[in-house]
């Protein structure tokens, strides 16, 4: 006959916590990398928008004051277009204003307001505001005696 006793055994308990502590350290060093690996690509991501929007402005302003030289040339019209480099962020919240001096990009956001200073040595007035949702391309135009900036292909 077997008689069966109830000991206390304290050793399967603390295997058990063990396990347990175990799951939890993995947990929070996951959730840790993971935190780290999300701060990563959202500072890649900013980064890359500023570039290529330093990019763009650059590329506009040096085709604006090719235009401010095309100005000075008697009975003349210019056009250049300047390829709209895409970004991350939302380009349906960007204004783009050309006036005499500067070259400014409105973000309805704030974060990437921006703007270029332009020589302002062209013989006509400057003038322009382009929405930036969806836009792959603007025209920077000299015609009429003003400079412009454009969405469509201007027909001189």
């Amino acid at each position: 006959m077997n008689i069966t006793t109830l000991q206390r055994n304290r050793e399967g308990a603390a295997t058990e916590l063990g396990y347990v502590f175990t799951f939890l350290l993995g947990v929070l060093l996951l959730t840790m990398f993971s935190l780290w690996i999300y701060d990563i690509e959202t500072a890649t991501r900013e980064r890359w928008n500023e570039e290529a929007i330093e990019a763009n402005m650059n590329d506009l302003s040096a085709a604006i004051e090719r235009t401010d030289i095309a100005s000075r040339i008697d009975d003349s019209s210019y056009a250049e277009r300047v390829y709209w480099r895409s970004t991350e962020a939302d380009e349906s919240q960007f204004t783009l204003e050309l006036t005499d001096t500067e070259l400014i990009l409105y973000d309805a956001q704030g974060d990437l307001d921006t703007e270029r200073s332009l020589s302002g040595t062209a013989s006509a007035p400057h003038s322009g505001i382009i929405d930036l949702a969806g836009v792959e391309s603007i025209w920077v135009v000299y015609f009429n005696g003003n400079i412009t900036i454009e969405l469509d292909r201007p027909m001189f």
